[in-house]
């Protein structure tokens, strides 16, 4: 089969000096194991991570990808619940199974998790013609999902799936603010808030404000300028005079960092929740304890969900009440200008997505 493998670092983000498509073997499964045709898959900055070695140096030669979808074409023996022929998605969280978080429902907390096709290998990712996973790690998909958009769902579905819902327990009618609306997780966050019939208020780029409004957020505010919180503060008050209650954040769903950390707190009511799963801005932010302790915030992680929250938010995505936003499809063979574009995030709403040729 043909696979997306690079033999080397890039530490200085010339992709296509390192990107090759090549021949590699085809997988056989292990007992508990599923094969699957990709028919597509998507980007996640954990490729980029992966590319330049740093945080985390990958197995080589790798292949990329931890999103990805298709068609089973075998299976293990010991596999009980997936058969060749069924439309598939992946569950990239690998945990242990065994441990106590795991054992307590919280994978996501195993010490020995990895992310697929970040950390595995060698030559075990989703940019591949075929590739393979344990059953466990296998969702199947209602009929009326494509694969694309299962693609362009597998990772940023779940990530925002367990922020709102599993860990800051959003509740219908609060006012939650979504940073990054554009962004894969972003315009998951919006449409999630909304199936909780909470008041959205979403931050974005100005290009992105009106493509935040159509996926159903009731504000959209450029976090590019400076007052930008401010801004967030008086639509508060405008939500405060329709339904009575006091103005100010219930949730903050942030994935920004650095740069607008401090000024989240600050529009947080008593008692709100900020929850983080990354910091695309960087990670040393300033934090104004008063905001905290005072108003009694709760500041969570999250990272990854359980592949039952995955599949929750997929069955929502094949009620019609969630979609997939996708920005553009490349092939393999295009990989380097596609991973440019989300490094620079230049016109970028949605996902990525990639393909095999023929797929």
């Amino acid at each position: 089969m043909k696979g997306l493998v690079y033999e080397e670092y890039a530490p200085d983000d010339d992709f296509k000096k390192i990107l090759k498509v090549k021949d590699v073997d085809d997988p056989k499964p292990k007992p508990d194991e599923v094969v699957f045709k990709v028919k597509a898959a998507a980007l996640n900055f954990n490729d980029i991570w992966g590319m330049r070695g740093q945080p985390v140096p990958v197995p080589l030669p790798h292949i990329s990808g931890s999103d990805a979808a298709g068609e089973v074409i075998a299976v293990g023996d010991e596999v009980t619940k997936i058969k060749v022929g069924d439309r598939v998605m992946s569950h990239s969280n690998m945990s242990c199974r065994v441990c106590s978080a795991c054992t307590d429902g919280r994978e996501f907390d195993c010490e020995k998790r990895t992310i697929w096709g970040f950390q595995t290998g060698p030559n075990w990712g989703a940019y591949s013609e075929i590739t393979h996973l344990p059953e466990v790690n296998i969702v199947k998909l209602p009929d009326n999902v494509s694969f694309d958009e299962a693609a362009a769902a597998s990772m940023t579905l779940l990530t925002s799936w367990h922020m709102l819902v599993g860990r800051a327990k959003i509740k219908p009618g609060q006012t939650v603010l979504i940073m990054g609306g554009g962004s894969g997780v972003g315009s998951f966050g919006i449409q999630i808030a909304k199936l909780y019939n909470c008041k959205v208020i979403a931050t974005a780029s100005p290009d992105k404000l009106d493509k935040c409004k159509q996926l159903g957020a009731d504000y959209a505010v450029d976090h590019r300028k400076d007052d930008w919180h401010k801004e967030v503060r008086a639509i508060t008050k405008e939500i405060a005079k329709e339904t009575g209650v006091s103005p100010g954040i219930d949730i903050s769903f942030d994935h920004i960092g650095q740069t607008h950390w401090n000024k989240q707190l600050q529009n947080l009511k008593y008692g709100a929740t900020l929850v983080s799963c990354g910091a695309t801005t960087g990670y040393d932010a300033m934090t104004d304890l008063r905001h905290v302790f005072f108003k009694g915030i709760n500041i969570l992680g999250s990272t990854q969900g359980t592949r039952a929250e995955l599949e929750e938010g997929v069955y929502w995505m094949g009620q019609g009440k969630i979609k997939a936003t996708i920005d553009s499809t490349w092939s393999f063979e295009q990989a380097h200008e596609a991973h440019t574009k989300m490094l620079t995030g230049k016109g970028l709403f949605g996902k990525i997505l990639m393909k095999p040729e023929g797929a």
